[in-house]
Formats: structure tokens, sequence, C-alpha cells
């Protein structure tokens, strides 16, 4: 058992935080703010080249910023911070001391090592094979082998985590079962195995082809396997950003989940189900059945939607719970109204789940349908469909978590804490602008990899609509916006942890705030009311069945039977 001086208590909280585990959440997350500059850097200029006015790079240089943002924001920036997570929702909440936190190092270092050898393969001009590096495009081997070192590196964080937990079992750090964010967290490690793995089966053999040691990989089975890890890999953000929507609700009102085991069983259906997604990105893909097709992209006849769905309901249902029981009563939405909206960890995991919801979970189903698929495959659709996942959904919630870890692991107080009430707004709606836009250019045939969307090299040019160019357009002004957000973001935390005013800590027990004792604690909600959540749920089905008509009139309308 460790002893009092291995710990510290937080004074705001009173939860216990073991200096391995810290200093290892530290690192993790530092790095991983570099690298979502970096990415947002280099997904400035891919918007800008796209904005037909501007026009920024020539086609060598967007197709190598492209790649570059695509490694760093989408797999770099996300599982740095989600190795964070890891170690909080299992260190931190169950009061215990980090297992093996030499091998966690070990990882780290395998992580940075990979990610600066692939920034460094990319960047010297010889890798411009974009995030999904399909075959027969072939980069530097150092490319691949920067990759492998990084997934390596995530898989022994993943093996530390599920060490410390059977570490805090032996050790008795919490009672019964561990809390419903722990246990979140346990089911995105589980998917990031499942996701590395894949990683390991395709990018070992495409490592040695880069090399000439192997002579052919065939396409359609890269492409097959590949996606095991280029979408899987978003799918432990799904599992990590939802945790985080109950820690926060949790932390700042005292929140408890309606129902436990409902909250639970979705999660369940996300290790179950939630996988088969990857074959959102073969629908038009030859050599595989109808049947196959229709089976994976509807999540086993839609069983991960379920779990989503049941996300989409109990995290502001309880947030509405806690907040009637302080007294907002008054109406449908008071609870709604008077919400800490001046909490940037508030305000940023509330439009991640409005955005994540109606934007990304609406747009992912419809697309996910094999007809609909057909016409928005290729087209800038596809990214503004994970823009609304990965960025408003994933990225906007791991801002929000960041204004409580500064303060709980860092020992910082917030500088700069106008900035940090409107950042969430701003890059909010920059991220949402951009998801509208490229969807909205999508639907009317922009492509999604071309450099140039005047298509003015082409042997048959073709003009697009001017409501497509206006799209755009606005898509780079959003860019712009979200850019802005994310300067706010870093100046912020880095600006707290350089010089923000230290938060004193103890060794000594503390009061644990009845807030965060609820995200370290199994329990449900007792006799909730939620009305409001209800009418909202509503409004999504509409919103839900309403695009799903759309889509379907739509196709109907350009790919008539005769």
């Amino acid at each position: 058992m460790a002893t009092n001086e291995q710990y510290r208590i937080c004074q705001s909280t009173g939860l216990r935080v073991y200096k391995s585990a810290e200093n290892l959440i530290k690192a993790n997350a530092v790095v991983a703010v570099v690298f979502l500059a970096i990415g947002g850097l280099f997904g400035l200029m891919v918007a800008l080249t796209r904005w037909k006015a501007v026009h920024l790079l020539p086609a060598d240089w967007f197709y190598l910023v492209l790649t570059a943002h695509g490694i760093n924001v989408l797999i770099v920036w996300i599982i740095f911070f989600e190795m964070a997570v890891l170690y909080f929702a299992s260190a931190v909440l169950l009061g215990c001391r980090l297992a093996t936190p030499r091998w966690a190092w070990a990882g780290f270092v395998l992580m940075l090592i990979g990610a600066i050898m692939t920034n460094v393969a990319v960047l010297q001009g010889d890798s411009s094979v974009m995030f999904t590096s399909y075959v027969p495009l072939k980069a530097a081997p150092s490319f691949y082998l920067g990759i492998i070192l990084f997934a390596v590196g995530a898989l022994v964080g993943c093996f530390v985590f599920f060490g410390t937990l059977v570490l805090a079992k032996q050790e008795r750090t919490y009672e019964g079962s561990v809390p419903l964010v722990t246990f979140g967290a346990t089911v995105a490690a589980i998917i990031a195995v499942f996701t590395i793995a894949s990683g390991a089966i395709i990018l070992i053999p495409t490592f040695l082809w880069s090399f000439g040691y192997i002579s052919h990989i065939d396409t359609l089975m890269y492409r097959t396997i590949w996606w095991g890890l280029g979408h899987s890999s978003q799918q432990i953000n799904v599992a990590a950003h939802i945790s985080i929507w109950y820690l926060i609700s949790a932390v700042v009102l005292g929140a408890k989940p309606l129902s436990e085991k409902v909250s639970r069983g979705a999660f369940l259906l996300y290790i179950l189900f939630l996988q088969l997604a990857s074959a959102h990105h073969l629908l038009v893909d030859p050599g595989i059945s109808s049947e196959w097709k229709v089976f994976n992209t509807s999540y086993a006849i839609y069983l991960a939607v379920l779990g989503s769905m049941i996300h989409g309901l109990t995290v502001p249902g309880q947030i509405e719970a806690a907040q009637r029981k302080k007294g907002f009563n008054n109406g449908l939405f008071e609870w709604l109204r008077k919400a800490p909206w001046g909490n940037p960890a508030f305000s940023g995991m509330f439009i991640s789940l409005i955005l994540f919801g109606f934007l990304g979970g609406i747009s992912g189903v419809v697309m996910g349908v094999e007809q609909i698929n057909l016409i928005i495959h290729n087209t800038i659709y596809v990214p503004g469909h994970f823009h609304a996942t990965v960025v408003a959904g994933t990225t906007l919630a791991f801002m929000a978590v960041t204004y409580l870890l500064v303060p709980l692991i860092f020992q910082r107080e917030l500088v700069l804490p106008g900035w940090a009430k409107v950042q969430p707004y701003v890059f909010g709606i920059g991220v949402a602008g951009i998801s509208l836009f490229m969807m909205g250019a999508g639907t009317l045939g922009v492509p999604r990899r071309h450099w140039d969307i005047s298509q003015a090299d082409a042997i048959l040019p073709y003009d697009f609509p001017g409501a497509a160019n206006l799209m755009m357009g606005l898509n780079g002004l959003s860019a712009l916006l979200a850019g802005v957000g994310g300067i706010m973001f870093v100046v912020v935390v880095v600006g707290s942890i350089l010089f923000g005013k230290k938060i004193e800590s103890s060794s000594e027990v503390a009061k644990t705030d009845p807030a965060a004792e609820v995200a370290t604690k199994y329990g449900s909600e007792e006799h909730p009311s939620v009305p409001g959540t209800l009418v909202l749920v509503a409004v999504f089905f509409i919103s839900f069945v309403l695009y799903y008509y759309v889509n379907w009139k739509y196709l109907a309308e350009i790919w008539p039977l005769r």
C-alpha cells in the first residue's frame, strides 16, 4: 500500500491524486495540446486552400498539409489526450496509485517518438498519402514505423489502465462497482485494443512493403482491414467523450445518472457493435456483399445507435434532474436557462453534446445507408460529417474537461477567465459552420480530395453551382473562427499552466465536494423528472426523420427508376 507522502488531496474536490498518475496526466495532456495546435494550423491551411477566392496552397503542398492535418488531429492529439483521460478515470477517480508507472512512461515515449517520426516523414515531402494512406500510394518507411510505434505506446497505456483497475480492486480504494465515468473509459480502452490490433495487422505488412520486402498488397484487403483502425479510432473518441459528458455534469452540477444500469448497458452496446461502422467507408467497394454492408453499416440493425440515443437522453436528463432538485422548476426549460453557462467546462460539454447529436449523429446514420451513401461518398460531405463528430463532439468535450483538469491536476487557477468563458462558444460556432457548410457543399457534389474545387486544370472542367462556392467560402470563414477559438484555448491553458496562481495542496484529508463525490460513486437519481429533456429528444427525432426523408427524396430525384 502506498504511503501518504505519495499522494496529495485536492482541496477543492477532495480527490486523492498520486504523483505518478499526476505527472503522466500532465505529460500526455500537454503534448496533446501541442499537437492540437499543430494540427489545427494545418487544418486552417486546408480550409483556406479549398476557399476558391483564397486558394492558398499549390497541389503538392495541399496534399502534404492535408496528410499532416489528418494524422495530428485524428490520431495524435486525440489519443494523447485519451491517455490522460484513462489515467485520470482510473487512478484519480478510484483514489489509487498507478500500476507500473515506468511502463506508462515507456508507452508515452513510444507515442511521442512515433508522432514526431510520422510528422517528419510527412514534412519531408515523400509521404503525402493523406490520413487513409491507401495503397498503392506509398509513403516513406518512417511514416508507417512512426504510426506503429505510436500505436504500440498507446496499447501499453491501455494495459497500464487495466492494471490500475485491478490494483484499485485489490487495494479496495473504492466500494462496489467502479463509477460510471471509469466504466465508460474502460469501454474506450477495450475499443482501443481492437483498433490497435487492426492497425498492426495491416500496417506492419505495409511497412515491409514500403521497404520492398513484400511485393504486393491487395487494395481492397487493405481498405477493409485499415478501416478497423481508421474508423474505430474515432469510436474510442465516442466512448471517451461521452464519459467526459457524465464527468462534467457530475463535477459541476452533482448530477447523478438517471439509471446507472441503463447507461452502462448503452456503453456495453458500444463494445459489441460500434466498430461495425468501419464498413461506412466500404459501401461503394466491389467484392463485398450488400448483406454484409447493410448489417455492418447499421451497427447490427442500429444497436450501437440505440446506445448513443440512450446517452443523448440520460446526459441532459441527469442535468435537468439535478437542476430541478436545486429549485429550477418553472416551465420546461428554466433548468436549462439557469444552467452555469459561464462555466467553460459546462458550456463546452453541452455544446459538444448538441453538435455531436444533431450534426454528427444524424448525418452519420443517414450516410450509413447504402443507397444514400452512393451520392455523397466521395464528396466533401464526409469530412463535414466527421468534423461534427471528432471536432464538434470529441475535441470540444476534451477542451471542456481541460478547464477542470488545470486546477485539479496542474494546481493552477485559470488566467484570462473572460477568454475561457467565451472560448467554447467561439470554437463551437466555428466548427458547426465547418460541418454544415461542408455537408451542404458535398450535397451539391464538391469532391472531398481535390485540391481545387474549381477543377481549373481538369481535362473536362465542371462548374459547380454558385451555392457550392459560397458554402466553401463560408467554410473558410468558419475555419478562421474555429481557429480563433482554438488559439484562445491554447493561450488560456498554456498561460494557466505557466503563469496561473498556484493552488495549495495537502496530504491531509479534505472534505470531499459532494458534487465531485458523485463522479466517484455508483448510484442513480431517485425518481427523476425530466420533461424538458423529453421535449428536446422529441425535437431530435423529428429532425432525424425529416433529414432522412429529405435525403431519400434527393436520391429519388437524381436516380429515377426507368
